[in-house]
């Protein structure tokens, strides 16, 4: 997954969510920080989130952008709904 990719799969995943902002975690993260990462680092094709204002809606995420959906038919990546909760983050 390159930023662009990542750029559409974020917009893709607000409109399904209803919601203008998201956590996006696991290793596609770099990309937000680094986006002309190396590409060692860019070889997921899956991009975790969870949305911020409504969380109930990461299983319609996953529904529609996930795995095997049409979305990745499409596009080759695909966008994996989570609960916050699943999301292992440090302290702090």
């Amino acid at each position: 997954m390159n930023r662009q990719q990542l750029e559409h799969a974020i917009r893709a995943a607000c409109t399904v969510a209803d919601d203008r902002e998201l956590y996006v975690f696991g290793s596609q993260a770099i990309l937000g920080e680094h986006p002309e990462a190396p590409s060692t680092l860019c070889t997921s094709i899956e991009v975790d989130v969870a949305p911020k204002n409504r969380p109930e809606a990461w299983e319609e995420i996953d529904g529609a952008l996930g795995e095997l959906s049409q979305f990745h038919d499409t596009f080759g990546c695909y966008v994996q709904g989570l609960d916050i909760e699943a999301a292992i983050l440090p302290d702090g």
